[in-house]
């Protein structure tokens, strides 16, 4: 755990978790919606198929750094954010993973030695 000046780790706050986990598909999504945009025609406009983007949109693909620049360009949505967004949903998801959480256990600290 990164200690920042002024938090105090031991803290339930400075350690709480989201329940659920949000895909920045979810995000494009709503806003999609909202905007009365479809995902053909945002598709279209960005040039990727139809089919991609519906896996991003549904979270069964991860936003890359490349579609998220695109839906920046189309959608005046910034990229930093949405990409943020997958790296925090990515990290939950592998922690909330089992057998991850077995191997990282076997796993010796060798920095403490340094």
């Amino acid at each position: 755990m990164i200690h920042i000046e002024g938090k105090d780790d031991k803290m339930v706050a400075n350690n709480l978790e989201p329940l659920y986990l949000t895909h920045p598909g979810e995000v494009i999504k709503d806003e999609l919606e909202y905007r009365g945009i479809s995902q053909r025609r945002l598709a279209n406009e960005i040039g990727v198929p139809a089919s991609q983007l519906n896996e991003v949109l549904n979270a069964k693909r991860p936003l890359n750094t490349e579609m998220a620049l695109l839906i920046e360009k189309a959608l005046g949505i910034d990229a930093a954010p949405l990409l943020s967004l997958q790296m925090k949903y990515n990290i939950l998801s592998v922690k909330r993973n089992k057998s991850f959480l077995n191997r990282l256990k076997d796993i010796s600290q060798i920095a403490a030695a340094l």
